[in-house]
């Protein structure tokens, strides 16, 4: 299970920016957001931020645009 701050990121990944957009985004330093990604990844089983993204879409959580 995601902490509520890595679904936010998971979310984010999803919709498709870069690492630096995500950070801008939520309010966070870059590395932080790639740690949380890494958390994501870790606790998401996938190895990267494309399979996140790809888990996100099969969930149907990745909303409008």
């Amino acid at each position: 299970m995601l902490t509520e701050r890595g679904h936010e990121v998971a979310l984010a990944v999803g919709r498709g920016p870069g690492i630096a957009e995500i950070a801008a985004t939520l309010f966070l330093g870059v590395p932080t957001a790639k740690a949380h990604i890494g958390w994501s990844s870790t606790k998401l089983e996938v190895e990267n931020r494309v399979q996140i993204a790809l888990c996100v879409h099969a969930a149907g959580l990745a909303g409008p645009g």
